[in-house]
């Protein structure tokens, strides 16, 4: 199974597809999207849209599995970071891969066996399970991997199953 993880951001969004055979996850490929900032949100969101379609048109994943957002403070990076999801969020629809949410606990418990594990113990971790010599450059890379591998952990779990089962309740 190929899994694509997103990191959502306006600024960056996060992605790597993983291979998940027999319990186990390696990388297939990885990188951000990037957008500047001096231009207008709607071209830096048609520049996610693309950039993502394009990968997603190339690795062929069988699944997506995206960060859930949780902001407690900033309200404006929320609404731009929530547009971008939006946008990763319809990509994903159109191109009929099926879609799957994790919060940032549920990664870290799956990824580190520590649901309050610190940004550099989850990617040590990812490094680990992954084989990489060194983790890619950008954090928000590292972490669109560590959810690919929760999601990875998850197939034919019970909490693959929950999903599911609210998925076609949603429909």
């Amino acid at each position: 199974m190929f899994i694509l993880g997103i990191d959502p951001g306006l600024a960056i969004v996060g992605w790597g597809v993983v291979e998940h055979k027999d319990n186990r996850s390696s990388a297939v490929a990885y990188g951000a999207i990037t957008t500047p900032a001096g231009i207008d949100v709607e071209q830096r969101l048609i520049m996610i849209y693309d950039g993502l379609d394009g990968i997603i048109k190339k690795y062929k994943p069988d699944d997506i599995a995206i960060e859930e957002l949780f902001f407690n403070t900033n309200q404006k990076t929320a609404i731009a970071v929530a547009e971008a999801r939006g946008v990763i969020l319809l990509c994903g629809i159109k191109n009929n891969v099926p879609m799957y949410e994790y919060t940032p606990l549920q990664v870290k418990q799956a990824v580190v066996g520590y649901g309050r594990a610190d940004k550099k113990q989850v990617i040590a971790m990812t490094n680990v399970l992954l084989g990489l010599k060194k983790p890619p450059k950008l954090d928000d890379t590292s972490d669109a991997l560590a959810i690919a591998i929760c999601h990875g952990q998850t197939t034919g779990s019970a909490l693959r199953d929950y999903y599911n089962e609210k998925k076609k309740k949603l429909l």
